[in-house]
């Protein structure tokens, strides 16, 4: 087995993923966390690294102690966030911190247990980072073809900003706040809901699949903002993106999202010129092409 990974922010010294393999006896634990971007005007629990990345971060020491104890995957993920709400009360003590405020994630999980034929892959899925497996006649599957209904709506309601000549992406985002804030307040508060949040209503909503992994396959797990590359960008195919990790190595792939970004304009259906982007790439076999 070989694993590669790369995470990087947006803006130097500022990073909401987090991105993190771990090893087990029989395979190992790929965990992909994007945290969502503060709808606040100010950090209440952290604001020297600012809440959204305190949260994912100790969210994802949280999961390891849980993953160390070999839980399941949601009762893994439930009793991490129990623990982070924990600390999350105790440092905001005596602040009003409206429901807007507090952080939300996605999060993809990827446990891979060696069986007979390869592979088990148990995936945990909340909002929208990616997940594909390349296979070793080269085809590559979506683990998790999910498409979130929301950024269709964004994309409307920049759309009509555009058009009334509002291009720049601060008074965009100033004109979308309150949608925004409705939205995060949302998915803080639906029962179900499908964002990692500190107190979830009732269970929370991830999607969830076990899917065989023949010998030789490889798992891209990513965000959202490595994704642009295929789904915002066009510079790459699932195909070749796949390919440019494996034989150039997922930096690569950052790169030319990065260099990219640096030269083009902000974008017509984007709130954000760049944004953080990771990446875990796994293979089963341990081999490059």
């Amino acid at each position: 087995m070989q694993t590669q990974l790369v995470s990087s922010g947006a803006t130097a010294q500022h990073n909401e993923d987090w991105a993190g393999s771990f090893p087990r006896h029989d395979g190992a634990e790929l965990v992909m966390i994007d945290g969502g971007t503060s709808m606040a005007e100010r950090d209440y629990v952290d604001p020297v690294n600012g809440d959204v990345v305190w949260f994912v971060n100790r969210f994802a020491t949280a999961l390891k102690a849980r993953i160390e104890a070999d839980l399941d995957q949601q009762t893994a993920v439930h009793a991490a966030i129990d623990a982070v709400f924990d600390e999350f009360r105790a440092r905001s003590a005596g602040q009003d911190v409206p429901v807007y405020a507090w952080p939300i994630a996605a999060l993809t999980w990827v446990r891979a247990r060696q069986v007979a034929n390869g592979f088990r892959l148990e995936l945990y899925c909340l909002g929208d980072c990616k997940a594909l497996m390349r296979t070793p006649d080269g085809v590559v599957h979506d683990l998790d073809p999910f498409v979130n209904p929301q950024e269709a709506i964004l994309r409307a309601e920049i759309a009509k900003l555009q058009a009334e000549g509002l291009s720049d992406p601060a008074a965009r985002q100033a004109r979308l706040l309150p949608m925004l804030r409705a939205r995060r307040e949302f998915q803080n508060t639906v029962a179900g809901t499908n964002s990692l949040c500190l107190r979830p209503n009732g269970p929370l909503g991830a999607r969830t699949y076990a899917v065989d992994a023949p010998p030789g396959s490889c798992v891209l797990a990513m965000t959202d903002g490595f994704y642009r590359l295929v789904d915002t960008y066009g510079l790459q195919t699932p195909e070749s993106l796949f390919t440019l990790c494996r034989e150039a190595g997922v930096q690569a792939a950052l790169e030319q999202l990065r260099q990219f970004e640096a030269v083009q304009a902000a974008s017509a259906q984007t709130l954000k010129r760049a944004d953080d982007a990771s990446a875990i790439l796994w293979c089963a076999d341990g081999v490059q092409d």
